[in-house]
């Protein structure tokens, strides 16, 4: 009985160590469990989608997911079209990976009007790719999912349609990083930031080039900015005009269009298309018939933005005629 107590002492450090070793080695409870950003802050309300099927927006939509959110509504003839227009050049860039490694939601803010039907419809204008779900449900809990994801500034009033946040949120709820970005940003840029930088660069990126390559950069015109940044998502501008092009094609090619439209109805067209289309101008409504009833926005350009943009056009226009 001599060496009972060392014995006794050894089996319990064995004990000791082996339970801490099994601890060690017993999976800890992702980031999302206890993180800031996990089911203690998000609420969980129940959504429908385009397609009648109802989900949960943690549950179903985020928990563990790389997401893009937006909120919309499919009445808006501004913001809301130019931002479904640059997500679906995203959503292009990034292929079908949408709806497996990564997840676009855009959610109504007039959920009354826009029910499922009305919501598959808006997605079918804009020629969206399975993958990305629009959402509708109640609206104080949809207001309420605003304001957590910093969409909705305190004092705003949530049924002033006209003046919802433009802002896009992006996020890894896995690993809690989440950033507010804008909608209107380059298509390449935010695939990037959701296909690789919010993915832990996990994946290799095949069309990766070298900085050798990178053209010179020039400051651009006051019109080209427009164009770029308010344009673009739904136009092309020649044909030579750079990956980009293959992912437009809701409006069409503004190549000579100050050539072919005349000036003064061309000026008012980009000053309020909306009005125009309203009052049943003819030209108007042939494209808006023509080019499957997308309604051009209204962009809310001053005067000065809508003839720095018509010289560039007319610039842009004149230099690739003389390639």
């Amino acid at each position: 009985m001599r060496h009972a107590r060392p014995l006794l002492f050894a089996f319990v450090a064995l004990v000791l160590v082996t339970a801490g070793i099994a601890d060690w080695l017993t999976p800890r409870h992702p980031p999302h469990a206890s993180g800031p950003w996990g089911r203690d802050y998000f609420p969980n309300p129940e959504l429908i989608d385009q397609n009648g099927r109802h989900v949960r927006f943690f549950d179903d939509l985020i928990e563990g997911k790389v997401v893009a959110i937006n909120f919309i509504f499919t009445s808006c003839g501004d913001s809301c079209p130019l931002e479904t227009a640059r997500l679906r050049q995203v959503q292009k860039i990034l292929g079908d990976r949408v709806g497996r490694d990564l997840y676009f939601y855009s959610i109504s803010i007039d959920p009354i009007h826009d029910t499922p039907d009305v919501l598959k419809a808006y997605a079918q204008k804009f020629k969206v790719a399975p993958g990305w779900q629009f959402l509708t449900g109640d609206y104080d809990e949809i207001t309420h999912l605003r304001e957590k994801l910093g969409l909705l500034v305190p004092g705003d009033d949530p049924g002033n349609l006209k003046q919802h946040n433009l802002s896009l949120v992006i996020g890894n709820q896995a690993t809690g990083e989440w950033m507010k970005v804008s909608p209107f940003e380059n298509p390449y840029i935010l695939a990037d930031k959701l296909g690789n930088g919010l993915q832990n660069w996990r994946q290799a990126n095949p069309s990766a080039r070298s900085y050798a390559d990178a053209p010179a950069i020039r400051t651009p015109s006051t019109g080209e900015q427009v164009f770029r940044t308010r344009c673009s998502a739904c136009h092309t501008l020649g044909p030579q005009d750079g990956e980009l092009g293959g992912l437009r094609g809701i409006g069409p090619d503004l190549l000579g269009v100050t050539r072919l439209r005349d000036p003064q109805w061309l000026t008012r067209w980009l000053k309020e298309p909306d009005v125009m289309l309203a009052e049943k101008d003819p030209l108007a409504i042939e494209l808006y018939r023509q080019y499957n009833q997308v309604p051009m926005p209204n962009l809310r350009l001053t005067d000065v933005d809508i003839q720095a943009l018509i010289r560039y056009l007319d610039e842009e226009t004149l230099r690739q005629a003389q390639r």
